[in-house]
């Protein structure tokens, strides 16, 4: 019977092999198979790294030198916070951690530089929280938190902080180009992550009475003449921290 002269041929066979298991003929091609499937894994993901780009690859990037400007609407008086973060050693290296995280900062002018020096401030990561994180500030949907060195350590909460007697509510105003003329994006939730997506932008943080206009900070018309502080340029006596608090008062 064909069944058992089959039977027979695999004992013999068996025998042959002192025990061991029967190889069977082209065993090896599944192995190779999955190696095949593996490698041509890896490179599909290598090409896709290479041919799509990253969200980091987007302005701004580390080579990029940015300036917007910036200021706090505190119930109607403007304000900047203090210190350029650039302080340093005896050796003349940078001193200040929060700075050396991002390498994004101000100069006491109402201006944040950004020239990013590591990847946590570029491309989808640079946002509004960034600068904020930088010097201490938190700002959440409803409170707007400073450090003990900014503005008196004053927190700023809906719902219990009025302006005057009157109920305020927090929100960031964001306009594209210091040249806008219009009423700019408002914004009141997840403000920490308004992008960072173009040059000469504006932004104003604000705790105002409900309902009131948030308008540009009033230095942000001399953008470019603030910004060129990078360039060496010497900021005039006029345009300093105290005499904008004074022009306030207009």
């Amino acid at each position: 019977m064909a069944g058992s002269s089959s039977t027979r041929k695999a004992a013999k066979l068996a025998n042959r092999s002192g025990g061991r298991g029967l190889r069977v003929q082209g065993g090896s091609i599944f192995p190779i198979a999955i190696m095949a499937v593996i490698v041509l894994g890896v490179a599909s993901i290598v090409y896709a790294r290479q041919t799509v780009p990253s969200a980091d690859d987007s302005p701004p990037t580390i080579n990029d030198h940015w300036h917007m400007a910036y200021g706090f609407d505190i119930c109607g008086e403007w304000f900047q916070l203090e210190g350029d973060l650039e302080d340093r050693n005896s050796a003349g290296n940078f001193v200040n951690t929060n700075f050396l995280q991002t390498g994004i900062h101000s100069h006491n002018d109402g201006v944040i530089h950004w020239h990013p020096y590591t990847s946590r401030a570029v491309g989808s990561r640079a946002d509004l929280g960034v600068f904020l994180e930088t010097y201490d500030i938190e700002l959440t949907n409803d409170a707007l938190r400073f450090p003990d060195n900014q503005l008196g350590g004053d927190d700023y909460v809906e719902g219990e902080t009025t302006c005057n007697g009157e109920d305020a509510e927090l929100s960031v105003v964001v306009w594209e180009n210091f040249t806008d003329t219009d009423d700019g994006d408002r914004y009141i939730a997840d403000m920490n992550d308004i992008r960072v997506s173009s040059d000469q932008m504006v932004f104003s943080i604000a705790f105002v009475p409900r309902g009131e206009p948030v308008s540009m900070p009033p230095w942000a018309s001399r953008l470019p003449e603030l910004g060129a502080i990078d360039a060496g340029v010497v900021i005039p006596d006029e345009v300093t921290q105290s005499t904008i608090a004074g022009d306030n008062g207009d």
